[in-house]
């Protein structure tokens, strides 16, 4: 696919849970990534992608999944299986190792830290949409995980809000080939503007500043 260029002073990269949990030998959920990740080439491509776009001077939204603790959904109505599972795990508890950033997508100085997200959804609920447009930013970039899940409701939330919205394939991951092929190929026709790989997106990319 030949991409879009993108104009650095509206364009984004939002890079979702970027936890040792997932990210991490030894994270919770890195076995049930790790298949896909490795085959994905997965953090090779994060580090180039948040390289090339710090030199290109587009900004980083970090758009984390809320860190578990104990009870979290004691008395709710209705939190769904996901949540519940998740919270069974502890999966990026607070005050963990597994809670904290993986060592080599941590926030740098000038990135923005939103608000943690309950579910799958990072505008839901946070203030990313507020910070994407104080920032005057129509374009944004998905990278991080999961893909079928955070990725997937972020990026389709994003389209609804009118942003056009760039998904990276082999920037992410997900627990089974299946749900990647589910997320890239079958589903992200009906919302994303572009579906690239890292060499086609950092190609796409302003000349560094």
């Amino acid at each position: 696919m030949t991409a879009q260029a993108f104009d650095a002073a509206r364009t984004a990269l939002l890079f979702v849970d970027p936890y040792n949990d997932f990210l991490s030998d030894g994270g919770k959920l890195w076995p049930r990534l790790a298949e896909v990740a490795t085959a994905v080439d997965l953090h090779a491509h994060l580090r180039a992608i948040t390289a090339g776009v710090r030199a290109a001077k587009i900004p980083v939204f970090i758009v984390p999944h809320h860190r578990a603790e104990p009870d979290d959904f004691h008395g709710w109505d209705h939190p769904t299986p996901y949540q519940l599972g998740a919270a069974k795990l502890q999966v990026f508890a607070k005050d963990s190792w597994g809670g904290d950033w993986h060592p080599d997508f941590a926030p740098q100085p000038g990135d923005t830290v939103v608000k943690e997200h309950w579910s799958g959804n990072g505008f839901a609920n946070t203030d990313l949409d507020f910070l994407l447009k104080q920032h005057r930013v129509s374009h944004v970039i998905l990278i991080g995980l999961i893909a079928n899940t955070c990725i997937e409701s972020t990026a389709r939330f994003a389209a609804d809000l009118g942003y056009h919205v760039t998904l990276v394939r082999d920037a992410t991951a997900a627990f089974s080939a299946e749900a990647m092929h589910a997320a890239h190929d079958i589903n992200a026709p009906a919302f994303a503007h572009q579906v690239l790989t890292t060499t086609e997106l950092l190609a796409a990319l302003p000349a560094a500043a």
